[in-house]
């Protein structure tokens, strides 16, 4: 099962895990769709994988299994 991460891992912003705004790699690494098209160009900054839109997680399905509480930040180049 997906992980949902909370949050942009470069400008942090709030990505629930109903949100349609959130892109993943293969490896979960997971970004807000403004920083995924305008500073990595669809591409994962970590592992160079194709961002794609995380699948959502809405109604009952999400509250019997909730998004991660676990943020995630990394410094990459792009997002100074």
């Amino acid at each position: 099962m997906l992980a949902l991460r909370p949050n942009c891992e470069c400008c942090d912003v709030d990505l629930p895990g109903d949100s349609p705004d959130a892109l993943i790699c293969s490896f979960e690494c997971t970004f807000c769709r403004n920083c995924a098209q305008t500073r990595f160009q669809g591409r994962c900054p970590n592992c160079g994988g194709q961002l794609t839109a995380r699948p959502t997680r809405v109604g009952q399905a999400l509250a019997n299994n909730p998004a991660s509480t676990q943020r995630v930040v990394k410094a990459h180049n792009a997002c100074a």
